[in-house]
């Protein structure tokens, strides 16, 4: 019971709450090469907080549509790529500033305007989802032209010294293939190029498998295996196909 006259002191907690899963998808944009930085309007006590629970690398707190519209322009000049999400009217010119703009389904006009696109889930981790979708088209893209272009080197060095060595015998000593005839050397190569086309559009219409990792890292990865492997498979799959067409008598 509690007496007459007395006073009763009570503590309310209002706190901003925090998407589950929204930490470990920060860590994948980390693991990604990707920096993230949350933009609030918030005190900087409380936004600190909230970046700490959240697992953002940054945060700029008490932030006016000047703010923020200026970090994006200082961010850029750096010679970086920015995206951003947001859903308020006062987050409209910096989502017009950003290079890729996201607004949530649920925000104001003004930002469904001004971003490129409109998430209709309005979850602000969808940017990874559009990251991960973007980094494997550009992943496929640089596996197909990285392998194209090292197999039209190989394919070339493989047949130009044999089509090409009667009329200038300095060519006979690269000509490490001994393809049977240039007829032979170059419907060799044709035949190959169109092989290689059929097994490569799979490939394409797949997609290479997406991984989390750095343009750096994944430059070399691409050189490896698609750059090393342009180059070898030419050599054996042209002399495979000189050898069957001698065999069947189609070049003599």
């Amino acid at each position: 019971m509690v007496a007459d006259g007395a006073k009763i002191l009570g503590v309310i907690q209002l706190k901003d709450i925090v998407k589950g899963g929204i930490k470990e998808r920060f860590t994948e944009l980390r693991h990604m090469g990707i920096k993230t930085v949350m933009i609030t309007g918030d005190n900087p006590l409380t936004a600190a907080a909230i970046a700490a629970e959240a697992g953002v690398d940054e945060f700029l707190a008490e932030a006016t549509p000047e703010a923020k519209l200026k970090l994006i322009r200082d961010l850029q000049a750096q010679g970086r790529l920015v995206a951003m999400t947001g859903d308020g009217t006062n987050d409209a010119p910096a989502l017009a500033q950003a290079d890729v703009a996201v607004a949530m389904n649920t925000g104001t006009q003004a930002a469904k305007e001004a971003g490129n696109m409109v998430d209709l889930d309005s979850n602000p981790t969808k940017l990874l989802e559009v990251v991960e979708i973007g980094k494997q088209m550009l992943m496929t893209r640089g596996a197909l032209t990285t392998f194209s272009i090292a197999n039209d080197v190989a394919k070339y060095f493989a047949i130009i010294p044999a089509a090409f060595a009667t009329t200038y015998p300095v060519l006979e000593k690269l000509n490490i293939m001994r393809l049977a005839t240039p007829e032979s050397a170059i419907l060799s190569a044709v035949i190959f190029n169109a092989l290689i086309i059929i097994v490569l559009i799979p490939l394409a219409l797949r997609g290479v498998r997406y991984r989390p990792i750095g343009a750096g890292p994944l430059l070399r990865r691409h050189l490896w295996i698609y750059g090393v492997g342009g180059v070898a498979i030419p050599f054996p799959g042209i002399k495979l196909i000189d050898l069957i067409l001698v065999a069947f008598g189609l070049i003599r």
